[in-house]
C-alpha cells in the first residue's frame, strides 16, 4: 500500500481595487453629508424667517387697520423706504457709523479697565473682596438712572456716550476675566512655585493662557452691549455726531414706521457683525487649541 500525497491546492487572494470600490462612495458621500450640513444649518433659520416674514405680513395687513399700519410697515415697504431710497439709507449708514465709533471707544476703555481690575483682583482675595461688590452694585443700578448725574458731569456729547458704554459693557469682562484667570489648575500652580516663578511670570505663562477662553467669552458679550450703550447714549444725550439713537428717536416722533424698522434692522446687524468679530479672533487665537484640549 503506497502512500499517495494529496496534492497542493493553492488559493489565489483577490484584492480588491479599493480606488474603483471606494471612489463613488466617498463621492457620494461627500455630497450627503454636505446636503447634510445644508438641511441642519442654513434650512432651520431659513424656513423661521420665513415664517416670521409671513407672520409680519399678517400683522400688517389683517390684523392692523389700514389707518394704524404705520405702526408695523410691510417688509416691502421696509426695504423700499428704508434701504432702497439712498438719501434716507445713506442717512442711517452715517449715523451708524457714527454709533460705531462710540461703542469702539467704550469698548476698548472696558477691556482695558477690566482686564486691570480683574488682574489685581485675582491676586489677592482682599482686593478681590473690596472692589467686587461695587461693580456689581454699578451693574445693577439702570442706566437711565445714571443719566442725569452722567450729563451734568460730563455734558451731553460723545464724552457722555462713551461714558454710558463703559458702563453697560464693563462688568462681562471683569467677571469673565477674573474667572478665567482663578481657574488654572492647581497642580499647574504647584509646578510654578516649584520653578520658584514670579507673579509676572505666573500671570503671563499659567493663567492668561489658561484663561482665553474665558476671556474671549466676555469680549463677544461686552462687544455687543457697547453697541447697546452706544444707541442708549446717543438716544439721550442728543448732541454732536448724529447717531443711530438720535434717528430712532426723530423717526419715531415722525411717526417714520419705514424708516424706524430700517435704522432698527442697521442696529441689529451691528451688534451682529460686531459679535461675530470677536467670535472670528477666539477661533484664530484659540480655537484649534481649545478644539483639541476639549476633546
Amino acid at each position: 500500500m503506497t502512500d499517495v500525497d494529496a496534492p497542493a491546492v493553492e488559493t489565489a487572494t483577490v484584492t480588491p481595487n479599493l480606488g474603483d470600490t471606494l471612489a463613488p462612495k466617498s463621492g457620494t458621500a461627500v455630497q450627503k453629508s454636505r446636503a447634510r450640513v445644508f438641511a441642519e444649518t442654513v434650512l432651520p433659520p431659513l424656513i423661521l424667517g420665513l415664517i416670521l416674514i409671513a407672520l409680519w405680513y399678517f400683522i400688517s395687513y389683517v390684523m392692523l387697520e389700514e389707518r394704524k399700519r404705520f405702526l408695523l410697515e410691510p417688509p416691502h415697504a421696509v426695504l423700499q423706504e428704508g434701504f432702497f431710497d439712498w438719501e434716507n439709507f445713506s442717512e442711517i449708514l452715517r449715523a451708524l457709523w457714527s454709533s460705531t465709533k462710540v461703542a469702539v471707544w467704550g469698548l476698548l476703555i472696558s477691556i482695558g479697565l477690566g482686564f486691570f481690575l480683574a488682574t489685581v483682583m485675582s491676586q489677592t482675595k482682599l482686593l478681590e473682596r473690596a472692589i467686587f461688590p461695587y461693580m456689581v452694585t454699578l451693574q445693577a443700578v439702570p442706566i437711565l438712572a445714571l443719566v442725569p448725574m452722567i450729563s451734568f458731569w460730563w455734558g451731553t456729547g460723545t464724552r457722555s456716550r462713551v461714558i454710558v458704554c463703559v458702563i453697560i459693557s464693563l462688568f462681562p469682562i471683569i467677571v469673565n476675566t477674573l474667572f478665567g484667570l482663578q481657574s488654572a489648575e492647581r497642580g499647574m500652580h504647584d509646578l510654578f512655585t516649584l520653578h520658584h516663578a514670579n507673579r509676572v511670570t505666573r500671570l503671563r505663562k499659567l493663567m492668561f493662557p489658561a484663561a482665553m477662553p474665558a476671556i474671549f467669552a466676555g469680549l463677544r458679550i461686552s462687544a455687543g452691549l457697547s453697541v447697546i450703550g452706544a444707541i442708549v447714549g446717543d438716544f439721550f444725550f442728543g448732541r454732536g455726531d448724529v447717531g443711530i439713537g438720535q434717528l430712532l428717536r426723530r423717526y419715531a416722533n415722525q411717526l417714520d414706521g419705514e424708516q424706524l424698522l430700517a435704522a432698527v434692522m442697521m442696529s441689529s446687524v451691528l451688534g451682529v457683525a460686531v459679535f461675530l468679530l470677536f467670535g472670528w479672533i477666539q477661533n484664530r487665537v484659540i480655537g484649534k487649541w481649545y478644539d483639541a484640549s476639549g476633546a
